[in-house]
């Protein structure tokens, strides 16, 4: 039984689609008026998990992920450099884009972008208003009316009466009430616009993703997610804003954790972030920066540094060692009758599911996988070879649910290890020779070696160990190698 925290509840809920077995899940993207940072990265991945394991579970996931390509920020950062908004935006998705990929985050099955949606941002502003939820300000702009929706603040816990208590005393009283918010913004000489029925505008940043997810999923749909920070205000208003025109809008509603830089959450206005590029140009690979940010419960916080990515780079490392040497692609499926052989790989998948089943425990699957890989090296070590292509190809499969182990060992080996993040870049001894460097220099201790010049072999191999590079011989005279 699949059981989600619903944050709307307070609680963990066993997962009943609307209607099984399809999914409708959506999950705010990114505005694109910067790079990605590691904040983003991990909300990205925990949906790209939370996606991936519902598949897993046999439902039909149709994903949908918006791009939010008009907004104040966009149209500052624009004027700024000098370009359109356009070309800011379109240079911005396309190293969003990229930086996922390397992430390995699968594509959403749409990407609408707002621009796209203006025409149903308009209807559902009309309809709003029609139903005396919204109003025309004095100057054109077209404002929610919070007061109108009694169960404002369900979703994050806030009451009216300390909202308005705590709210800003404005100069220009054009709200009818201080928590009321845009939902069409009346247009400003040189920014970009849109004929509506109130006089040229562009639409508030709430009412994007209500347009959006109903346009895609229907008006009623299962999923809803984002991170920590959007609940309140921007989910609390796309509740407001759908629920009078949609009904129920939102079953589930899962909001991940912020990523912390000494205890502070990181963020672009407090200027204590990574981009991703940042992160990934220090790491071996960038499966290091999914396995660090999966390492920790999904809800809660995770405090990033160095010494955590090193962790995860220990992690996988021990998981890419234990099938280093076996060919997954080539293991057949266990036959019934044998499959008693391999009775802990069974195991370990129970408890991967249970583990993933129970709020998408990531830190406990991956406890899974590192508990096959010590399965697999003591098979290893007893020269069970059925054993070991058995737990190794689950080893592989259960991985590839999490988005890790997607490389040949030897290919991961065979990459520089991490590299500081305080911008000091250092000398890097295993990143000094180049892997045709490397083979080359391997080819001639062989040679030495079977020409019995065995101090020029040990000289190679000292030349090699100084630049970071361990030799292993194999039975049988081949060599392999890794950077230490």
């Amino acid at each position: 039984m699949l059981r989600i925290h619903n944050s709307l509840h307070g609680r963990k809920e066993e997962f009943r689609p609307i209607q099984p077995p399809h999914v409708g899940m959506y999950v705010c993207g990114v505005t694109v008026y910067d790079l990605c940072h590691v904040g983003h990265a991990r909300c990205y991945i925990v949906f790209d998990v939370i996606r991936r394991w519902l598949r897993y579970r046999g439902y039909d996931v149709t994903y949908v992920r918006n791009i939010t390509d008009i907004d104040d920020r966009i149209i500052h950062r624009a004027a700024q450099n000098n370009e359109t908004i356009q070309a800011l935006s379109e240079r911005f998705i396309g190293a969003m884009h990229e930086d996922f990929a390397a992430l390995a985050i699968q594509p959403p099955d749409h990407e609408p972008r707002a621009t796209e949606h203006v025409a149903g941002i308009i209807s559902m502003i009309e309809r709003l208003i029609d139903k005396g939820f919204a109003y025309v300000s004095p100057d054109h702009d077209v404002l929610y009316a919070v007061a109108r929706f009694p169960e404002y603040g369900q979703l994050s816990g806030k009451r009216l009466e300390d909202l308005r208590a705590g709210a800003r005393v404005e100069v220009n009283l054009t709200k009818r009430d201080p928590l009321d918010f845009v939902l069409w913004k009346a247009a400003k000489p040189g920014e970009p616009s849109w004929a509506s029925p109130w006089g040229e505008g562009r639409p508030g940043w709430h009412i994007e993703c209500s347009a959006m997810s109903c346009a895609l999923l229907g008006a009623h749909f299962d999923l809803h997610g984002g991170g920590m920070d959007l609940k309140f205000p921007h989910h609390e208003n796309e509740i407001a804003q759908s629920v009078p025109l949609c009904g129920e809008f939102v079953n589930l509603w899962v909001h991940n954790g912020f990523v912390n830089v000494d205890d502070e959450k990181m963020s672009k206005s407090l200027g204590n972030f990574f981009t991703i590029r940042d992160v990934l140009r220090h790491v071996r690979h960038p499966e290091v920066l999914r396995y660090f940010l999966l390492s920790s419960h999904y809800r809660g916080p995770i405090n990033f540094s160095q010494v955590q990515l090193q962790q995860a780079d220990a992690g996988l490392t021990r998981l890419y060692t234990a099938l280093r040497g076996i060919d997954t692609t080539a293991v057949p499926a266990p036959a019934p009758a044998a499959a008693a052989t391999a009775g802990c790989a069974g195991d370990a998948r129970a408890q991967f599911e249970s583990s993933l089943d129970d709020d998408i425990n990531t830190p406990e699957a991956f406890a899974v996988l590192q508990g096959l890989a010590r399965e697999l090296n003591s098979a290893r070590a007893a020269a069970d070879g059925y054993r070991v292509q058995a737990l190794a190809r689950e080893l592989h499969a259960l991985a590839d649910v999490l988005g890790v182990l997607q490389l040949a060992p030897e290919q991961w080996f065979r990459l520089a290890a991490a590299q500081p993040l305080d911008g000091r870049e250092g000398a890097d001894a295993a990143s000094a020779l180049s892997e045709s460097q490397i083979e080359q220099l391997i080819r001639a201790r062989e040679t030495a070696r079977r020409l019995r010049d065995f101090a020029l072999g040990d000289k190679i191999r000292k030349q090699l160990a100084d630049a970071g590079v361990v030799l292993e011989d194999q039975p049988g005279g081949a060599t392999s190698w890794k950077r230490a």
